[in-house]
């Protein structure tokens, strides 16, 4: 497994440092190889203003979150978001800690922690909408779904598409995550 693919394809907005953050999955058997991979990057990336974390590990299946401190912090003590992650037992919006307390539910909750849009960068109508509406009845779907928005969001997915098809031509001719990555 290459940790290195993974993040310049899935992560491409975040590391171009238009979107909070990424959040992907990635099928590893080996979870020492996997922790290694993720303490280099964390350690690398951690210089340009990105957290690497790996929120669940289980069967040979991690979820893996990367974020850009600055916007999360930014994101979750918005109005409206502190609420929302209040209600869901977060004290708090210190990124390091809500990123510990999002691990804890994914572990341990009955369904999916869906606040977890707001570690992502979407919209709070948007997140509020998806947890109202249990993921149905919205306007669009793209990179999440939208409640709020509709040509604001599809703007943002086609950067967001034009940003990762960008990240993976640079990438395929040689250049590298840290070259690719935006400093903070």
């Amino acid at each position: 497994m290459c940790l290195e693919r993974y993040l310049i394809e899935q992560c491409a907005p975040t590391l171009a440092s238009l979107k909070t953050g990424s959040l992907f999955g990635v099928i590893e058997p080996d979870e020492a190889e996997l922790r290694r991979q993720a303490a280099l990057w964390q350690s690398e990336l951690a210089t340009k203003g990105l957290v690497l974390s790996i929120l669940r590990y289980r069967n040979g299946r991690a979820l893996i979150y990367l974020g850009r401190l600055s916007q999360l912090s930014r994101d979750l003590s918005a109005p409206g978001a502190e609420q929302l992650l209040a209600r869901c037992g977060y004290i708090g919006s210190e990124p390091g800690a809500a990123l510990r307390r999002l691990s804890e539910r994914i572990h341990t909750a009955e369904s999916f922690p869906h606040e977890i849009g707001l570690f992502l960068g979407y919209p709070l109508e948007d997140v509020l909408g998806f947890i109202q509406y249990g993921g149905k009845r919205s306007k669009c779907t793209g990179f999440w779904q939208v409640y709020g928005d509709v040509q604001g969001a599809q703007r943002v997915f086609e950067r967001f598409r034009k940003c990762t098809a960008v990240y993976q031509k640079l990438y395929n001719r040689g250049q590298g995550l840290m070259q690719l990555t935006v400093a903070a």
